[in-house]
C-alpha cells in the first residue's frame, strides 16, 4: 500500500519541526520513532519523550488510503535530508516495513505498530488561557534562558519559572549563580500562577518560535501546558517543586553604577576570555573614577589585560566573576548600552538596559 506520495519537502519540514525531542537511545524503542498518521490528504506527525509532546499537521500527502506507522524519527529525516530539494518520495507500507522510494533510491525501514505509540493525555478545561505572539514570548525566553541550570540535584532549578501575575508574565531563570529576569505585558487581569517549565521544553520553544507576530496561544493547567502556533502543538510536563523567591535576590539599593556600550564591553571581554582559567574562567575587574580593566590570568601564567574608558566617579572596586556568565548576558542582549549595579568587590552585581524596567541579571562574584 502507498501510504504518502508527496515531496521531500512537504514530508521533511514537519518531521524536523517534531523530531527535535527524540532521543537517540531510550529504554522504550518505539520513542524512537515518529508516529505519521494519514487522513485522506492530510498528514499528522507526533513525537514524544513521555515528557513532552509536538504534534503537527501538513496537507499535500497523497496515496492509496489513510493509515498510521511509526518509524524511526533520526533515519527517516537523514534520509530525507539527502535526498535532492525536488525530489518526489513514496512511502509504502509491506509487511511491517515502511518502503521510501525516491528516483532510483530505495530504502527499507523497521516500523512498531501505530497503537503501541503512547499519547500524552491533556488536560481540559481547567487551563487558563495567554495569547503572546511569537516574537515577544521567544525574546522573554531568549533574555532568561541562559540562565538556567543543566543537571543541578535541586531538579526544580533545571528548567525556567513562568509566573503570571495580573496583567504581567515573568520570567525567571537561575543555576544559583546568576540569576535572569525578564517580563512582559499580557491582556487580561489573570491570578497568580507559578509554572515551572523543564529545560529541554524551553529550547525547543525556542527552536521551534518565530520572531514574528504570529499568536502563540498557551494553555496552562496544574501540572501541563500547551503551546500552540502555527501548525505545531506542543504539550509538556511541569516539574513539580518550589522555585527560589527571586525577589529577595535582586539588588534593592546599589551604591555605584555606571552605563558602558555593550558591544565594546563584549569585545574586551572576549578577548580577555581567551587567558582565562579553562575550569574556573575567572575575569578581574577593576573599576575606578573614568577606567574599568579586564583581567585575566590561567594556570601557565599568560595573562590578558583591556581598558575602557568609562563615565564613573564612584569607587573603586576590584571584584572576579565567571566570565562565561558576563558573556552570556552580553551576547543574549541587543541593547546598545548596559548599566551595571555594584555596592562592593563582595557582593551581587546587577546588570541591567537604561529606560528598560523589564530585565535584570543578577550575578554572584567570584574569588580570584
Amino acid at each position: 500500500m502507498v501510504l504518502i506520495k508527496t515531496q521531500r519537502d512537504t514530508l521533511l519540514a514537519p518531521l524536523q519541526s517534531v523530531s527535535g525531542i527524540v532521543e537517540k537511545r531510550h529504554t522504550l524503542p518505539i520513542l524512537s520513532n515518529v508516529l505519521l498518521e494519514k487522513k485522506g490528504d492530510s498528514l499528522t506527525l507526533l513525537a514524544t519523550d513521555i515528557e513532552i509532546q509536538i504534534t503537527t499537521s501538513t496537507q499535500g500527502a497523497l496515496g492509496d488510503g489513510d493509515g498510521a506507522v511509526t518509524v524511526g524519527a533520526r533515519k527517516l529525516q537523514d534520509i530525507l535530508r539527502s535526498l535532492p530539494d525536488s525530489a518526489e518520495v513514496s512511502l509504502i507500507l509491506e509487511d511491517k516495513r515502511l518502503q521510501l522510494r525516491a528516483g532510483k533510491s530505495r530504502f527499507s525501514l523497521q516500523t512498531l505498530p501505530a497503537d503501541d505509540f503512547p499519547r500524552m493525555a491533556i488536560a481540559e478545561g481547567e487551563a487558563r488561557r495567554i495569547s503572546v505572539t511569537q516574537k515577544q514570548f521567544r525574546q522573554l525566553l531568549a533574555q532568561t534562558q541562559f540562565a538556567m541550570a543543566a543537571q543541578d540535584v535541586r531538579y526544580y532549578l533545571n528548567g525556567l519559572l513562568l509566573l503570571v501575575d495580573g496583567g504581567e508574565l515573568r520570567a525567571v531563570a537561575t543555576d544559583g549563580h546568576r540569576l535572569a529576569f525578564a517580563s512582559m505585558p499580557i491582556e487580561g487581569e489573570l491570578p497568580r500562577q507559578e509554572l515551572i517549565l523543564p529545560r529541554k521544553t524551553v529550547l525547543e520553544l525556542n527552536r521551534l518560535l518565530s520572531d514574528t507576530d504570529e499568536p502563540l496561544l498557551i494553555e496552562a493547567a496544574p501540572n501541563q501546558i500547551r503551546f500552540q502556533f502555527g501548525h505545531i502543538n506542543l504539550v509538556s510536563k511541569l516539574i513539580d517543586g518550589k522555585f527560589p523567591d527571586y525577589e529577595r535576590v535582586i539588588p534593592a539599593t546599589l551604591r555605584n553604577s555606571l552605563q558602558i556600550n555593550r558591544a565594546a564591553l563584549l569585545s574586551s571581554m572576549s578577548r580577555a576570555a581567551i587567558l582565562t582559567n579553562e575550569k574556573f574562567r575567572g575575569v578581574r575587574l577593576v573599576l575606578s573614577p573614568g577606567s574599568l580593566k579586564i583581567m585575566a590570568a590561567n594556570a601557565e601564567q599568560e595573562e590578558a589585560q583591556e581598558e575602557l574608558e568609562v563615565e564613573y566617579s564612584g569607587d573603586a572596586i576590584d571584584i572576579g566573576f565567571n566570565v562565561g556568565y558576563l558573556l552570556d548576558v552580553l551576547n543574549n542582549s541587543s541593547a546598545e548600552t548596559v548599566q551595571w549595579g555594584l555596592n562592593d568587590s563582595n557582593s551581587s552585581a546587577l546588570v541591567t538596559i537604561p529606560g528598560n524596567e523589564r530585565f535584570k541579571y543578577v550575578v554572584m562574584p567570584m574569588r580570584i
